[in-house]
């Protein structure tokens, strides 16, 4: 007797996030397509650099496109020929047309890293480490042609480890989604899962992040500061200045009160002070302690051979600008 046939799905998706989703893909459907964004030049040599998700396909033996244009109708057709019954959506980075999106079967759904509606857009991860957010997740949600404002299929949750940098917290919401994938897409291709429309007035935007970005606030409290620079971490990095000359700050960590209250009411947001071999920066309230930097042109330094070879003056102070 011949085994029942496979579902049929069309998977979207780019960056490493979405490659243990395709992974759960491939072991329970047939992918009939896996769409993803075309090669970039990346490095100093800017050579062309695949997306993770096609490098993965190909070893899977999947079949790759990398379309440049979407919203052509020949797109949609192409397709609507292959029959499929649901299209995966994992971080593809572009915004799919109706035409697209009701091409399978079954619509498309879509996996994002965060807990809709709180969150939508390209940099759910970092925005939610910047605001000091206590609790992220993944959501499974029918797509729609907003931007991640389709009815909620399923959702995972979990809690956002006060030290966690966005790139830890990458990593496991990567292995969560897929695992969300793993249990609801069976459920939702026997038609089992009953979707829930977002509440519209809780949204929040998480709009693509900027180099610009990791320029550190000192005038913030110093809790807010901490959740920027794991906000920025590993990209772009966080960054001040320093007698006109950029560093990176690499590795920061919170001052108990009793450490950070020391001289906290004379200091201004940026001051710096050497103490116990430590070096510590003011904020508007509390203070941070540095334990990695990098001066442009330099390599990374831990705080104490930082503090050895710059000689920091009694009025050093990180400032916002050169």
């Amino acid at each position: 007797m011949a085994s029942p046939a496979r579902p049929r799905v069309v998977f979207f998706g780019s960056p490493d996030f979405a490659v243990p989703c395709l992974e759960v893909c491939a072991e329970l459907t047939e992918v009939v397509q896996v769409l993803t964004q075309p090669d970039r030049p990346a490095g100093r040599g800017l050579e062309l650099r695949p997306p993770a998700v096609k490098v993965r396909a190909l070893e899977l033996g999947l079949p790759v496109s990398q379309p440049r244009k979407l919203r052509v109708a020949s797109f949609a057709a192409s397709l609507c020929a292959l029959e499929a019954d649901l299209g995966v959506v994992v971080a593809y980075g572009r915004i799919l047309p109706r035409a697209v999106l009701e091409a399978p079967r079954l619509g498309c759904v879509n996996v994002h890293a965060s807990l809709l509606p709180r969150w939508r857009g390209a940099a759910p991860i970092q925005r939610a480490i910047a605001a000091g957010d206590r609790e992220s997740g993944v959501t499974l949600m029918q797509m729609d042609e907003g931007m991640d404002t389709g009815d909620i299929l399923a959702l995972a949750r979990t809690p956002i480890d006060p030290d966690e940098t966005a790139g830890a917290l990458f990593e496991r919401l990567s292995a969560m989604g897929a695992e969300l994938l793993r249990t609801q897409l069976p459920r939702l291709l026997a038609g089992e899962l009953s979707a829930t429309p977002q509440d519209h007035a809780l949204a929040t935007a998480a709009p693509p992040l900027e180099k610009s970005e990791g320029l550190i606030r000192w005038d913030r409290e110093a809790r807010e500061v901490y959740d920027h620079l794991r906000a920025m971490s590993p990209w772009p990095g966080a960054f001040t200045y320093l007698d006109g000359r950029r560093v990176r700050i690499h590795r920061m960590r919170l001052l108990p009160p009793s450490e950070a209250a020391l001289g906290a009411q004379a200091a201004a947001p940026g001051a710096l002070r050497v103490q116990g071999g430590e070096l510590h920066v003011a904020c508007a309230r509390g203070w941070i302690a540095l334990d990695e930097v990098q001066e442009d042109g330099r390599r990374r330094l831990d705080a104490g051979p930082y503090i050895a070879g710059r000689r920091l003056g009694p009025q050093a102070r990180f400032r916002d600008s050169r």
